[in-house]
């Protein structure tokens, strides 16, 4: 997926709202140090409406990025991309993740952005019980591919078959009988169930966790911006309260 680019920078008194698709300026690009993060495509998080990204998290990453007058360019590209491409120093952070060891070998969590609800998602008739270790291996399982979700069920010691690339393509496969259990945010799969003229009621829903989510700036940005992160967490509780 080529990656598009969402701007907003501030300069001279004056707010230049550009929100342009397609590559970034090579010169504009060499003479401003503009905070550069990265996310997907993940409806109600981060969506792309018309030529704008919009969404829950998009929301309010902006209005803290925005009242600490940070120029900025928001990336939409694919989730591992914008995992890598943080570690590598092409991006200064990615948006909206959870905690994980391996995230914390290159980035540091911001405040919590989001906070959603995890659950399984079976079949109405299924008697697999996700937390009885026996139904671990007898089952398949599945996640969004390269997630911490995805990893989780891995370590955990789950049977994990297929590579779903969205959400949309994870509740197809649980659908049509390709896995037997979904794991996924609720409010994710509600969008996905509501586009397709589903309800949650025709699925039988097992509460796993409730995780945060937050930017993950990397340690680079950070070090080189150490007042940075406490001013942008500062905002981001008060866009919290701004933006339900």
């Amino acid at each position: 997926m080529r990656p598009r680019i969402f701007r907003r920078i501030r300069a001279a008194g004056a707010v230049l709202c550009t929100f342009a698709l397609g590559l970034l300026d090579p010169v504009w690009a060499q003479s401003s140090p503009v905070l550069r993060l990265a996310t997907q495509d993940l409806p109600p998080y981060q969506m792309i409406e018309g030529d704008m990204m919009t969404g829950i998290a998009v929301e309010r990453v902006r209005c803290a990025l925005d009242a600490i007058n940070v120029p900025y360019e928001l990336h939409m590209t694919v989730w591992a991309d914008a995992q890598l491409g943080t570690q590598t120093g092409r991006f200064d952070g990615f948006f909206v993740g959870s905690a994980t060891n391996a995230r914390a070998n290159y980035a540091v969590p911001s405040e919590t952005v989001v906070s959603e609800d995890l659950a399984w998602y079976l079949p109405l008739g299924s008697d697999i019980d996700p937390n009885d270790p026996k139904d671990a291996l007898s089952a398949r399982y599945s996640a969004k591919f390269a997630t911490s979700k995805w990893q989780l069920l891995h370590r955990n010691g789950y049977n994990v078959v297929m590579r779903p690339r969205d959400a949309e393509s994870l509740l197809n496969m649980l659908i049509v009988g390709d896995i037997d259990v979904a794991l996924e945010y609720e409010l994710i799969f509600e969008h996905y169930m509501e586009k397709r003229g589903l309800f949650e009621d025709q699925f039988r829903k097992i509460p796993f966790r409730r995780q945060d989510m937050s930017v993950h700036f990397s340690k680079k940005y950070t070090e080189a911006n150490p007042l940075f992160l406490s001013r942008f967490n500062t905002q981001m509780q008060r866009c919290l309260s701004e933006i339900q």
